[in-house]
């Protein structure tokens, strides 16, 4: 018997990361003016990695290996292009542009996983 994991495959993890990870950029563009508050994302491709799905495999010794600087779940601070005086490293300007792609991509996979869904509608359906 299938599971709904097996069902929905990767896209069903996919829509709980990115929801998280929209939760996490909110609470850095909340926290902007928090003196010493370190502003964090979460790196999508790491929380794969996790639960079993390899991003990128280097195929030759001449590839370049990936630089791994996160915390567990793929949880990590970003490091800010100017320094404030407060020790507060979340740039507005930054977090709101990662939040709105965030929302693009928490969308598309939405879109993937009601496409399934109607095509298991249309399969039970006869159509």
């Amino acid at each position: 018997m299938r599971t709904i994991d097996d069902v929905f495959g990767i896209s069903a993890k996919a829509l709980a990361v990115r929801s998280q990870r929209m939760e996490v950029l909110s609470q850095n563009i909340a926290n902007a003016d928090t003196p010493n508050y370190k502003a964090r994302d979460i790196k999508f491709s790491k929380v794969l990695e996790d639960v079993g799905y390899n991003q990128l495999n280097t195929t030759a010794n001449m590839h370049m290996p990936i630089a791994e600087g996160s915390e567990h779940n793929g949880m990590m601070y970003r490091i800010p292009l100017n320094n404030s005086f407060d020790g507060n490293t979340v740039e507005l300007n930054i977090e709101q542009a990662q939040f709105g792609q965030a929302a693009g991509d928490y969308q598309a996979t939405l879109n993937i996983l009601e496409n399934r869904i109607n095509s298991f509608k249309r399969a039970l359906r006869g159509d």
